[in-house]
């Protein structure tokens, strides 16, 4: 069995297997060796201080693989926003053929990405935003179920419930995101209605994942328990790793604080220290409850091919387990 789907007609792709855009995270060695097992590898724009330097980690990227990779770029309003519209025009220059955007809507550069033979998957945290990003033009939808890490939107609906409820009302292909780290999570997302799957804690905890080893060794051991929802008062949750920042926060928004209350503490300089120096209480980081199925620190190229292999032996033997009518 080979699992070909539209998504992976879409894109080009072997295994409908995406990489999620993890900031910090999505570099080019990653990226690279998800793409070359045949799924889907994504450079996180915003990794990269400039434009220029993201078209130096494309090109580094290039040197690994001949396999399609895509950018992710998330728009956010900011007091000082980056240079958005010059990141998108460094990944068309160099030659990026996929981008997968999240936070605001991406009709406004929709117009010059397909002018460009740019593909656009779109993040979304509902099923409203899944039928306005279809709407608006964008060519799939990352559907992100309340198991995800990082920002998992305001609604709570767990994927069991939102890939079929997106099923329902979009027709152009999506993946699944949110509490998937195997070929079980795979077959499930295929047999509610998705085209594939988007992963990112389970690629966070990869050997090519350029964090420091003492996170991937708390992903190891830390159970489905083991996240804090930040922000929750202020309208702007976030899943996290629990520790003693995020906890911290979570005590002083529940009692009344404001964000500039928490600033400090969740300062994106001291979660990439977590990252880099493997200092797991410096700051906050995103991990979803997934992590409960992570027990080992594969290559992200064996994460592919035994989830793909996995997935279609789940799918033979469930379907060998039915009794005849």
């Amino acid at each position: 069995m080979v699992i070909r789907t539209r998504f992976t007609e879409t894109f080009g792709i072997t295994h409908p297997v995406v990489q999620g855009g993890m900031m910090w995270v999505g570099r080019a060695e990653l990226a690279a060796a998800v793409s070359e097992a045949g799924g889907l590898g994504i450079i996180t724009a915003l990794t990269q201080p400039t434009p220029a330097d993201l078209a130096a980690e494309i090109e580094r990227a290039r040197r690994l693989t001949d396999r399609p990779i895509g950018v992710n770029l998330t728009i956010l309003p900011t007091i000082s926003p980056p240079p958005y519209a010059e990141y998108v025009r460094a990944a068309i220059d160099s030659g990026i053929t996929i981008l997968e955007t999240a936070g605001a809507n991406p009709e406004p550069y929709l117009d010059l990405l397909k002018a460009h033979g740019v593909r656009v998957i779109h993040k979304c945290t509902s099923v409203r935003h899944a039928v306005k990003a279809e709407r608006v033009g964008v060519d799939a939808v990352s559907i992100d179920g309340f198991e995800c890490a990082g920002h998992p939107g305001e609604d709570d609906i767990g994927g069991l419930v939102l890939i079929p409820a997106t099923a329902d009302r979009i027709t152009i292909p999506f993946i699944a995101s949110g509490g998937i780290a195997d070929g079980r999570g795979l077959a499930a997302a295929l047999a509610l209605g998705a085209d594939g799957v988007n992963m990112g804690s389970r690629f966070l905890c990869s050997t090519e994942s350029p964090v420091s080893d003492a996170v991937k060794q708390r992903i190891v051991e830390a159970s489905e328990l083991d996240t804090e929802l930040i922000f929750r008062t202020l309208n702007n949750t976030a899943r996290v790793a629990s520790n003693e920042v995020s906890r911290e926060v979570v005590r002083i928004l529940d009692e009344g604080g404001d964000f500039a209350s928490v600033r400090d503490l969740v300062a994106g300089a001291r979660g990439r220290r977590v990252f880099d120096d493997g200092d797991l209480d410096a700051g906050i980081w995103s991990v979803g409850v997934v992590q409960g199925l992570i027990h080992d620190v594969p290559s992200a190229g064996d994460i592919v091919r035994r989830t793909v292999a996995e997935a279609e032996e789940v799918l033979r033997r469930r379907s060998s387990a039915l009794l005849p009518v």
